[in-house]
């Protein structure tokens, strides 16, 4: 791993009134890397995203992002630093045509003549978007409308891409198409940080992963040595199909 750090979660503790949903959360993120976080359901996962988000306020710890302090930031100034997600079960917007939907993507940029060519830039890395252009984001498939949330998401220029469940809702041919465009942004230089149920799926292109159980990471390690890890395959990886 780079000595750089992109995104550093140290001793991250973080509440829902009075229950805790993390615990002493350590997570480093380089520059380009391919993270995932796996856990069952109830682990903390998706809470871990939305601390790093500022959507849940850490109760104890610090969150880095490039080297700044980002714990208890806005929501919108964190995104605006650099970070985007992808958030579970897509959430675009159904009524929207996909050029608007990748529009509101770049919300937060001024510089239109960047941003028409990070859309050409989109719909050459997602030529399916390019033939439904003027189609309601609604009337598509979920593999063709989690390629416009990643695309959506990538037209802020983030450093650091969350993705949150990006196999849920999606036929096993689906996700794994799902997974080779994940690969191929992570290829272009963003670093993606992906919360995932599909730990065979997410092991075999992520760098390195961590796995969450109620809140606390109980294991972490190269992606490759996770799927040889003996807890792993019980726990993980030998009910899967």
């Amino acid at each position: 791993m780079s000595e750089q750090v992109l995104l550093q979660l140290k001793g991250v503790d973080a509440h829902y009134g009075k229950i805790q949903a993390l615990a002493d959360l350590d997570i480093t993120i380089a520059p380009g890397e391919l993270i995932c976080l796996l856990g069952g359901n109830a682990s903390g996962k998706s809470t871990t995203l939305k601390t790093i988000l500022g959507v849940v306020r850490p109760t104890r710890g610090t969150i880095s992002f490039n080297g700044e302090r980002i714990e208890g930031l806005p929501t919108g100034k964190i995104v605006s630093r650099g970070v985007a997600i992808v958030p579970e079960n897509r959430r675009i917007f159904p009524q929207m045509t996909v050029r608007e939907n990748l529009e509101l993507g770049a919300y937060l940029r001024s510089d239109n003549k960047a941003i028409q060519r990070d859309m050409d830039k989109m719909l050459e890395l997602f030529p399916r978007l390019g033939d439904r252009l003027h189609q309601q984001g609604g009337t598509m498939s979920g593999g063709e409308q989690q390629m416009l949330a990643m695309a959506r998401a990538l037209m802020s220029r983030p450093k650091l891409l969350l993705m949150d469940e990006p196999s849920m809702g999606l036929s096993p041919l689906l996700v794994e198409n799902s997974f080779e465009l994940i690969a191929r942004v992570n290829k272009q230089g963003v670093a993606v940080f992906m919360v995932e149920q599909n730990a065979n799926m997410a092991l075999s292109i992520a760098d390195r992963g961590y796995v969450l159980q109620l809140g606390r990471i109980v294991l972490t390690d190269k992606a490759e040595n996770l799927l040889n890890n003996p807890i792993m395959k019980q726990a993980y990886l030998a009910t899967e199909g």
